[in-house]
C-alpha cells in the first residue's frame, strides 16, 4: 500500500510558505539487504545538524520523480539504482524557510559497481558519511538523533516511510 501524508512543522515559528520543492528520496538496499542512510553533520540556519536522512534531493525541470531518484542516488551514494516500487508521498513544511516539500519515496535496489560520489548541491556538503543499516536499526537511530528541531522534523517524516517499508517489504526490514 502506498502511503500519503501531510506533516505540519511544529518545531519552528510559522512563516508564510513561498516555495514548493519537489523532492525524490530513496530507501536503497544493497546485496546484503542493508539500506543507505546519510549521516548529516553541520550547522546552518536550522541550527546544529547531526542525524540520519535518506538519499535524495530536488527534481530538476523536465525530470520525473523516478528519474530524479536515480540521478540523486548516483550522485550521493555513487551507485546506479533500480527503482523497485514507490513507497509513498509525504508533504512536509519547513516554516523557518517558508517551504513546502513534496517528497516522493521509492524502494530502490543498488546495482552495478561503485562509480564514486559526485556532490553538486549545498546540502550535499553536510553528508558526513553514508551508513548501510537494517531498517529496524535505522529507525532506532533516527529516534535517538531526534534531539534538535530539524532532526525531529526529519524523524517525523522518515519514520513513516521506514515503518511502511518494514510492513510492505518484511524480507528487507532486518528485524
Amino acid at each position: 500500500m502506498k502511503i500519503c501524508a501531510s506533516l505540519i512543522d511544529t518545531e519552528f515559528e510559522p512563516h508564510p510558505i513561498h516555495e514548493e520543492r519537489k523532492i525524490s528520496r530513496a530507501l536503497v538496499y544493497d546485496e546484503n539487504g542493508k539500506f543507505a542512510f546519510h549521516h548529516l553533520c553541520g550547522d546552518d540556519i536550522f541550527g546544529h545538524r547531526d542525524y540520519l536522512e535518506t538519499p535524495g534531493g530536488g527534481v530538476d525541470n523536465g525530470e520525473t520523480y523516478e528519474e530524479a531518484v536515480i540521478r540523486e542516488c548516483k550522485e550521493e551514494i555513487g551507485y546506479d539504482v533500480e527503482v523497485v516500487a514507490p513507497i509513498g508521498e509525504i508533504d512536509d513544511y519547513y516554516n523557518l524557510i517558508g517551504r513546502k516539500n513534496l517528497n516522493h519515496y521509492f524502494l530502490c535496489k543498488r546495482v552495478g559497481p561503485y562509480k564514486g560520489r559526485h556532490f553538486v548541491s549545498s546540502g550535499d556538503k553536510i553528508i558526513k558519511e553514508t551508513l548501510y543499516l537494517p531498517l529496524a536499526e535505522a529507525l532506532k537511530r533516527y529516534k535517538d538523533y531526534a534531539t534538535t528541531p530539524i532532526a525531529k522534523l526529519v524523524y517525523k517524516r522518515e519514520s513513516i516511510i521506514i515503518e511502511e517499508a518494514m510492513k510492505d517489504f518484511p524480507g528487507l526490514s532486518g528485524k
